[in-house]
């Protein structure tokens, strides 16, 4: 079927195109049953019936789905409509880096660039953190949100050709060429045995770009480029833009240096020591060794700011999603063979909780485990007396959501189980009627990021026996439960 504006795909209703790439297009579309915008990613038509093709679509979307981080694009659901693959992904304005290179450095001066490149190597750190490689770094694959207000917002997206790091396979199974040629290290182009250094040497490429406006090795054919790569010496940013620190020679130096062994670690180290090269005067030069430059790194990683994980398009109102004035769930959502034993959670609160354990449900909720007593991981087939759903949230306003209920469908009276109250009223609406209590508590030997803090906490009963067997614990907004209260349970869908 052709995907045009104005007509429904998978009961997405298509807006208008963002873009396209090797292996599909994105839409704007409009939720089925929320009143949002999603970015809806479609496999490409040409390539629909290539087996290897839609392997590696089917791959992005599991793995973008299980890596939840700040700095990482997030996926709300994914399916097939009509033999087509397709991928759902928050919506809001922004660019990729690619046009903030083309606009010059009159809008990309060398501060703003190293901190993007700070935000990028966060989420590239966390890929590599769960065993993988991106494979595919470049400009076009960092997603920034330009704020007036505030600094940019930067994500890492396309996970399409990412491989676990066990993986040494290089070319696709077709024999072709996997990563973007401007980009790729050495050893990718080599057939040698590729880790995470390959994508710092792609991220010292992007660095180099966004410095000078220029591809590290711009040439008239592939064979020169990949020439390049593999025998000439990483090329000096100063001497393309004499106004640079000279340090950022040696960064970039140590970045692309022809064997994994002499470039950065992390794609964090890489981004303390452009940071430490910003800070030398212009005309000088000095080198870091590697234990500083680990220092710098991890006061990086201590100053980052959490913000929620999105998919950029180049309009759209970028608002967070609200519930319909009809607030009574829709079950249709759900797969129950995703959730195992903790179907009929899912299916108690469907427009809640994401259709499946990796998609993304209200305000994103996401990455939803089952937990027992003591917190720790159970199996999402192991069936038990009361249930225990952890998921995580976006981080605005909501850190995380645990739902608890009895599998015998006996009442969970109103009682609220945190510290500090500020709060509490019978509620009702449409779907029902319940109590809610909300106020604050002090985290401490969780084991997880909520430790030492004090956080706003809310719970949520009903009465109605449909859902009265269980309870809603949401934590975040801080440290009083009034956020919550004015964030999140004023258009939750329940």
């Amino acid at each position: 079927m052709n995907v045009v504006e104005g007509t429904t795909f998978a009961g997405y209703r298509i807006e208008r195109r963002l873009g396209s790439g090797g292996m599909g297009t994105v839409y704007a579309a409009a939720h089925p049953r929320l009143p949002r915008t999603d970015a809806l990613k479609v496999l490409s038509d040409a390539r629909a019936d290539d087996p290897e093709f839609r392997a590696r679509f089917l791959r992005e979307a599991e793995l973008a789905a299980r890596l939840q981080h700040p700095n990482l694009v997030a996926v709300r659901d994914r399916g097939e409509h009509e033999g087509r693959l397709w991928i759902a992904m928050q919506y809001v304005e922004g660019v990729d880096l690619t046009e903030l290179i083309r606009r010059g450095p009159a809008v990309l001066d060398p501060a703003r660039a190293v901190r993007i490149l700070a935000q990028a190597a966060q989420g590239l750190d966390e890929i590599h953190r769960a065993g993988l490689l991106h494979r595919d770094v470049k400009p076009a694959n960092i997603l920034v949100a330009e704020r007036p207000d505030g600094p940019d917002r930067v994500l890492v997206t396309d996970f399409g050709i990412a491989r676990g790091a066990d993986d040494a396979a290089t070319l696709t199974g077709s024999g072709s060429f996997a990563a973007t040629l401007a980009y790729a290290a050495p050893e990718q182009l080599g057939g040698g045995a590729v880790d995470r250094r390959a994508d710092v040497y792609a991220l010292g490429c992007t660095l180099y770009q966004m410095l000078t406006g220029s591809v590290p090795f711009p040439r008239h054919s592939p064979g020169s480029v990949l020439y390049a790569h593999l025998h000439e010496p990483a090329p000096r940013p100063s001497l393309r833009n004499p106004r640079l620190p000279k340090a950022f020679d040696d960064v970039i130096a140590n970045a692309m240096a022809k064997l994994p062994d002499d470039r950065y670690d992390s794609c964090g180290e890489l981004a303390a020591a452009a940071r430490s090269a910003l800070s030398t005067p212009a005309g000088s030069s000095r080198r870091r060794n590697r234990r500083a430059a680990l220092v710098a790194a991890a006061a990086l990683a201590v100053l980052a700011v959490g913000v929620p994980a999105v998919w950029f398009g180049t309009g759209g109102d970028g608002a967070a999603s609200t519930a319909n004035d009809d607030h009574r769930p829709v079950a249709a959502s759900v797969e129950p063979a995703q959730w195992g034993a903790y179907a009929y959670i899912a299916q108690t609160f469907p427009e809640l909780l994401p259709s499946w354990p990796f998609g993304a449900g209200y305000q994103d909720v996401s990455t939803c485990a089952p937990l027992d007593e003591r917190g720790e991981n159970r199996s999402l087939d192991a069936s038990v007396p009361v249930a225990r759903l952890f998921c995580l949230g976006d981080g605005d306003p909501v850190e995380s959501v645990q739902v608890t209920c009895n599998a015998d469908r006996s009442p969970i009276g109103p009682s609220r189980s945190f510290a500090r109250v500020e709060g509490d009223e019978h509620w009702s609406r449409p779907s029902g009627t319940g109590h809610i209590f909300w106020g604050s508590e002090l985290y401490s030997g969780t084991g997880t990021f909520l430790d030492g803090q004090t956080w706003g906490v809310l719970e949520v009963y009903f009465d109605d026996p449909s859902r009265n067997f269980c309870k809603l614990r949401v934590v975040g907004a801080g440290p009083s439960g009034a956020g919550l209260r004015d964030r999140w349970w004023s258009d939750a869908p329940l």
